[in-house]
């Protein structure tokens, strides 16, 4: 006997209601979210600036502190802080971007990898020879006498403070927007050669500021990100070129700290 009707199929039990399709998770790392990325740099940097400035201004009465609004821009603890309040912001924004605009896993989408205790050392040295390599290396070019970043190593304290940041944040948040989310709309876009270069030169524009007229530490730079990039893009893992650059920046920091007796009397030149 043949069973037919809505419940029933031709030779056949009841059959299983129909589950709705799921929803398609949205493109990952589109132009779109590219140039959002870009436009909310500058907000941030804004919003970071006026938090950072009226913190300072409510904690003066309390704290003591005494250094004039227009002496801000020049007082590294304010700078720090101020850089600090940008990150906070930049990292929220990218989680809401991969974790809830994209419906994707965080640390996995930005291909944060696991390492084994030999993998992370073995690029912890390759960052400190990157570093020796860059230390010796301006002896082959034009030497600049001064530049910005030496006038902010200008006591023990405010070197200390520089050091910390270099070596517990900077590594790791750089490396989060350059190798992290950049690199991965220049490779999806353009390619894995122009995510190297791409990411490479941005890196060094960051650092143009601190080495204003230092051409050949720009220079250097340039050659840095270069090795963190490919870095990325051979192991295809952010994780290497956290190592390495957190590698770099302690070891530049190390030598710094020896050469000026424990930061108390900074070189005429530095190199970082």
């Amino acid at each position: 006997m043949t069973f037919e009707g809505p419940e029933f199929g031709p030779l056949s039990g009841p059959t299983a209601p129909s589950a709705a399709a799921p929803a398609a998770a949205p493109e990952i790392w589109k132009i779109s979210d590219l140039i959002l990325l870009i436009l909310f740099i500058p907000v941030d940097l804004f919003v970071s600036n006026l938090l950072t400035f009226l913190g300072y201004v409510a904690l003066k009465p309390w704290t003591g502190w005494h250094a004039s609004a227009h002496t801000l821009s020049r007082n590294i603890f304010f700078l720090l802080s101020l850089q600090a309040v940008f990150y906070v912001f930049l990292l929220a924004y990218l989680y809401l971007l991969i974790a809830i605009h994209f419906r994707a896993p965080f640390w996995k989408t930005l291909k944060w990898r696991r390492l084994s205790v030999w993998q992370g050392a073995g690029f912890f040295l390759g960052g400190m020879a990157l570093a020796v390599v860059v230390l010796f290396a301006p002896a082959l070019f034009p030497e600049s006498k001064s530049f910005p970043l030496e006038k902010m190593f200008s006591s023990p304290g405010a070197a200390y403070a520089i050091g910390a940041f270099a070596v517990l944040v900077a590594p790791f948040m750089e490396e989060l927007l350059f190798r992290g989310v950049l690199f991965a709309f220049f490779e999806k876009h353009g390619g894995l050669k122009f995510a190297v270069v791409g990411t490479a030169l941005l890196f060094a524009g960051l650092h143009i500021p601190e080495y204003w007229g230092a051409w050949n530490h720009v220079l250097l730079i340039f050659v840095v990100g270069v090795a963190l990039s490919l870095a990325r893009g051979i192991t295809e893992s952010l994780t290497p070129s956290v190592i390495l650059h957190l590698a770099y920046n302690a070891t530049l920091m190390a030598v710094l700290y020896l050469q000026t007796n424990q930061f108390r009397g900074m070189p005429g030149l530095f190199r970082f």
